[in-house]
């Protein structure tokens, strides 16, 4: 259990880094916007997110190619280390900026 809540540390510590140096956009229809354009390069889901809507991004992220990460915690969480005062359920990177989360982030998960 302490492997998980490292990684998740990590993924936080990753994400505030893109925050400052790369693009990104919250929220499920900007994320799908930017799926059909192309551009994404990975894609956060919150855990709490409704299964319907996680399987139309992954569905979404197959196709396009692109690696979906499944945050561990709630969409409060995702907020949180998003750096935003409110609930994120989606977030999709566009540019990392100076951070490895790209590498971080195993395809397989």
């Amino acid at each position: 259990m302490g492997k998980k809540k490292n990684t998740t540390e990590n993924i936080t510590a990753k994400l505030t880094l893109v925050i400052k140096s790369g693009k990104y956009t919250t929220g499920y229809k900007s994320t799908l916007k930017s799926l059909r354009t192309g551009r994404t390069k990975l894609i956060l889901i919150a855990g709490n997110c409704p299964p319907l809507r996680k399987s139309e991004l992954e569905y979404y992220a197959m196709l396009s190619k692109c690696t979906v990460h499944h945050f561990a915690g709630s969409n409060i969480d995702l907020g949180i280390a998003s750096g935003k005062q409110y609930r994120v359920s989606t977030m999709c990177i566009t540019d990392p900026g100076d951070s490895d989360i790209l590498k971080t982030v195993s395809p397989e998960e």
